[in-house]
């Protein structure tokens, strides 16, 4: 590994945590003067959201020690819309899906600290906060919506529509590849105009995914890759052992479907990191922002 590069990588990594912090904090509170405050917004009309909710209500969970907000029992999804700042021109847009296995969400760590790093390459971070627990189907339709969200208030929230994409941790992961591979239909009936706004994500980022594959050396049978699969950049590691055969088949699908990817596989790193790690895989922001420069959305 260039030593540099990753000395450079540790320290911008722990300046966007840093900034995440402040994100965090800052959400819902009133912004300065020539600061843009983040945006919530509700992804279904009362009364006319698709599929089921959870039991009971939405709730953080006890605290384990390492500064991660685990939410769960998510029934009103929404999207925070955190701008990229002094960019003039419309900017990339990015939907952030953070990972938890889908029966929570690891709010801070693969979405906040997530949405400050992009931010700093001049990318609008978009946190979605989708159904859990136990709600596969529900958080599809989430993600959907909220990718015609996006392009619908492309102008109005300076976003290139033709530049949006999502970005997935573990279960997260799955979810955006599920809507990469499956762009052609929605999976609930027109509400609005909203749902006028295109599917398919123009790009897709999948972070240590989860459940590519359920039998050993084939791909799930809910992820039919195909030359309509957007561009995609994957990082995993080799000591992610339950998990990392599924990017290898992923990788192989978008290869032999001539889809523009990157896989960057590491040996060491494990699961769940964020932009946290210390290990080899602690570089993939910065290769990424290099492979989105090269596929033009940067």
């Amino acid at each position: 590994m260039n030593q540099r590069l990753f000395t450079q990588t540790m320290k911008v990594n722990a300046l966007v945590c840093f900034l995440a912090a402040v994100l965090w904090i800052g959400v819902g509170m009133p912004s300065r003067a020539g600061e843009t405050a983040a945006e919530v917004v509700a992804l279904w009309k009362d009364g006319k959201m698709p599929g089921h909710v959870a039991a009971g209500s939405e709730k953080e969970l006890p605290a384990r020690g390492d500064n991660v907000v685990r939410i769960t029992d998510i029934s009103e999804p929404t999207i925070t819309v955190f701008r990229a700042r002094g960019v003039g021109k419309a900017t990339p847009a990015v939907i952030i899906c953070p990972g938890g296995g889908y029966n929570l969400l690891a709010y801070n760590k693969e979405g906040s600290e997530v949405v400050a790093w992009l931010n700093s390459i001049g990318i609008t971070g978009i946190v979605l906060k989708y159904r859990v627990p136990g709600n596969q189907d529900g958080a599809f339709q989430d993600l959907q919506r909220a990718v015609r969200m996006v392009r619908h208030n492309a102008s109005a929230w300076n976003i290139a529509a033709d530049r949006v994409g999502v970005m997935g941790f573990s279960a997260g992961g799955h979810l955006c590849a599920r809507l990469s591979t499956n762009a052609d239909q929605a999976s609930y009936l027109s509400l609005d105009g909203v749902d006028e706004e295109k599917l398919r994500p123009d790009f897709a980022l999948l972070i240590y995914p989860a459940y590519l594959s359920r039998v050993a050396g084939k791909l799930a049978a809910d992820l039919p890759v195909s030359g309509r699969t957007p561009p995609t950049f994957i990082v995993h590691t080799e000591d992610d052992r339950s998990l990392v055969a599924g990017s290898k088949v992923y990788h192989a699908a978008l290869e032999a479907a001539q889809v523009a990817n990157e896989f960057f596989l590491c040996a060491t790193g494990g699961h769940g990191y964020g932009l946290r790690s210390d290990k080899e895989v602690g570089v993939w922001p910065e290769k990424c922002r290099q492979w989105l420069m090269r596929v033009g959305v940067l």
